[in-house]
């Protein structure tokens, strides 16, 4: 919605960067690391990413696409596909962009032994307003605020297939559901990995044209 009029036409994930898609430079950089079965969950416009993407055999990879009939979440597609995944495996948002090492990221998860383990990376708000002091009618002083920094959640996960106890089947389910799922009773400990290569979430107008912007300086020449 918040990409519109571009996604009426086409969905989020098929926008072009440069000259790719979105999918298409995930996709690059997945088998970059040696990820080559790459599973895609889809529900708006399915067709349309079907007959761009097809088999993958293209990229070198192993395209499988699964189709929802109804919304399922961030996290509730996994289980039309949990018959699949019978090792720990990679989840990502279809509309982020990062220079992460995949295999980086895979290896520390695995070591960490839980059943998710989630990237995390910074955020930094400016802060538009200063902070003023006063007496009465009169001011004293005024300060600027430093930027708000915050840590996010990137969109990428890596998960263990005991992961599916905790995801119900054929309801709307998402990431942040999971997560509060197994902290509440301690069901599972929860890993953190800190992503310090770039990122970039195309939620908004801005951030496509951002991603516009720096496609030659980092994804060009990527396969």
């Amino acid at each position: 919605m918040r990409l519109r009029p571009f996604t009426m036409a086409i969905p989020k994930p098929l926008l072009p960067i440069g000259e790719k898609s979105v999918l298409e430079i995930q996709i690059e950089r997945l088998k970059k690391y040696g990820f080559n079965e790459i599973y895609l969950a889809t529900n708006y416009k399915s067709q349309y990413i079907k007959n761009y993407l097809g088999d993958g055999s293209h990229y070198g990879v192993k395209l499988i696409i699964s189709e929802e009939k109804e919304p399922l979440g961030t996290a509730g597609p996994l289980t039309l596909i949990k018959h699949r995944l019978d090792e720990p495996f990679i989840v990502m948002n279809g509309d982020i962009l990062s220079l992460i090492n995949f295999k980086r990221f895979y290896n520390f998860a695995v070591n960490r032994k839980t059943f998710l383990t989630v990237a995390i990376t910074k955020y930094i708000t400016p802060f538009a307003f200063g902070n003023i002091f006063f007496e009465g009618d009169y001011v004293t002083n005024i300060e600027e605020k430093p930027d708000l920094l915050t840590y996010i959640l990137a969109g990428i996960y890596v998960m263990t297939p005991e992961i599916f106890q905790y995801i119900p089947e054929n309801r709307y389910f998402g990431m942040d559901s999971l997560i509060k799922t197994l902290l509440e009773g301690k069901k599972d400990r929860v890993a953190k990995y800190e992503l310090k290569e770039y990122w970039l979430d195309i939620g908004r107008i801005e951030d496509y044209e951002k991603a516009q912007e720096i496609y030659n300086t980092h994804f060009k020449g990527e396969d």
